[in-house]
């Protein structure tokens, strides 16, 4: 209080504390706007639509907030071709700086998007280089595909100001480099070699000392965080919440299916459907033939249960076609190349969806029993009503009895049910023996269980 009062008092000591509180807002004020803004994001995964998405948000968020340097945190073998050649455009385009810190792995693809930055710093340990396209089984793909590969990484070198040599070695092993690559080997260069030959800036251990070797003091990290509908994508893309949206797709099929005509388990399922592949399709996971797949299962399955009454080829074909492509939608392949894709979690996804799968089927099951024996408004799903004899009813029609003996045509296949004509009047039949074609002369053996039981004459 002592001291408050005497500064109160002291004008000069006033003075002294108005003038120091201005000079710091404003170079507060000034630093900030003399500040290097940096928006850094990362690619840590195979090179395919996901890793694209990414490298367009930021480009867009750097251009939105004013950064002055893009800063690509790279670690990838590689990945899909057409993926890498849209990023590496718009690594090009952009119009600030772009930095990439190769953290250990830039093969093949990553090659490629690290050549078409304007500075490269890497890892002790690392590597850039082996830039040839192969195919799923890991051959190397005729000329053609390798003579696109080194256009694209010889003019990107040109571009970013590196020996355009030096790249293309990277694709062919038939090119050779004096003092650099042997002739017959794909060229791989480590840190060192990359350093040495012009190809990386220097070797760091973390941003913060990469932009250390690069000069730059006064700087800040802005880094890449989802946007409102990213997180929803990602929300939806979460293991457990995919397999929810299964449960209420086989459930809501099976359900609707069994109830024709009740209308919300199948707005149900194309909703859950709906949820399920538009986040698997913006994150690159799954493609139109994949989607196509379980449209046709679920296709072939109706076909099975209303066309084909039985469980036959239509059915479990349906069946397998709609298990695969879930399992293929929550799987990054390109075409059936499952090479950046391990075994294991292969195994998981068909353990998940089966599993969901199946818990769907059952609860659809259950819920089905437990209303259509319930009395709220979904019981009407059952006539409950009982009728008996004192009322009039009769359960089976008796007249039908003076049909047995007599013979008539087989109007539909019976598989085993189906109609059948006696005397000019259609009539609810069952084969008692296997399967009768369609105009097949039958003979009526018995009335049971309001209807004819026939057999082939």
């Amino acid at each position: 209080m002592m001291l408050l009062r005497v500064f109160l008092r002291n004008k000069c000591l006033r003075y002294i504390f108005l003038f120091s509180t201005f000079l710091f807002f404003y170079f507060s004020v000034f630093s900030q706007e003399n500040t290097i803004k940096v928006y850094s994001f990362a690619i840590d995964d195979v090179i395919a639509k996901p890793a694209q998405r990414q490298t367009e948000f930021a480009v867009k968020e750097a251009k939105n907030q004013g950064a002055d340097i893009l800063f690509l945190h790279l670690n990838t073998f590689g990945g899909e071709l057409e993926a890498a050649e849209n990023i590496r455009t718009l690594l090009l385009d952009a119009t600030i700086p772009v930095f990439v810190f190769i953290d250990k792995n830039a093969a093949s693809a990553g090659a490629l998007i690290s050549i078409a930055c304007d500075s490269i710093y890497m890892s002790q340990g690392a590597s850039i280089g082996a830039a040839s396209v192969v195919n799923q089984t890991g051959e190397v793909m005729p000329d053609k595909y390798q003579s696109y590969m080194r256009s694209m990484m010889r003019s990107t070198a040109i571009a970013t100001g590196r020996n355009p040599d030096i790249a293309q070695a990277m694709v062919d092993p038939d090119i050779e480099v004096k003092g650099i690559s042997e002739k017959g080997k794909v060229l791989t260069f480590t840190t060192d070699e990359a350093i040495k030959h012009g190809f990386c800036e220097g070797e760091a251990i973390s941003k913060e000392e990469v932009m250390e070797l690069a000069g730059i003091d006064n700087y800040y990290f802005m880094e890449q965080t989802p946007d409102f509908i990213e997180k929803i994508i990602l929300f939806l893309l979460n293991p457990m919440v995919s397999g929810i949206l299964i449960m209420l797709m086989i459930g809501g099929i099976y359900f609707e299916l069994q109830t024709p005509g009740v209308g919300f388990p199948l707005i149900a399922a194309l909703t859950a459907a709906a949820l399920y592949f538009a986040p698997h399709y913006l994150h690159g996971l799954a493609e139109h033939w994949e989607i196509l797949l379980f449209v046709a299962g679920i296709g072939l399955i109706v076909l099975e249960i209303f066309a084909f009454p039985g469980f036959g080829v239509a059915g479990i074909s349906g069946i397998i076609l709609v298990v695969s492509a879930l399992v293929l939608s929550m799987t990054l392949n390109f075409k059936f190349d499952f090479s950046f894709v391990s075994p294991t979690t292969i195994i998981k996804k068909i353990t998940l969806v089966l599993g969901f799968s199946t818990a769907g089927f059952l609860c659809s099951i259950w819920l089905g029993m437990k209303l259509i024996n319930t009395n709220t408004r979904f019981g009407t799903i059952a006539l409950k009503t009982e009728l008996g004899k004192e009322t009039g009813f009769i359960s089976q029609d008796l007249s039908m009895n003076d049909l047995v003996g007599k013979t008539g045509r087989a109007v539909t296949f019976l598989r085993p049910a189906g109609k059948v004509e006696i005397e000019d009047e259609l009539y609810d039949a069952i084969s008692e023996f296997g399967l009768v074609d369609k105009d097949a002369i039958v003979k009526v053996v018995r009335f049971e269980n309001s209807q004819l039981v026939v057999v082939i004459l």
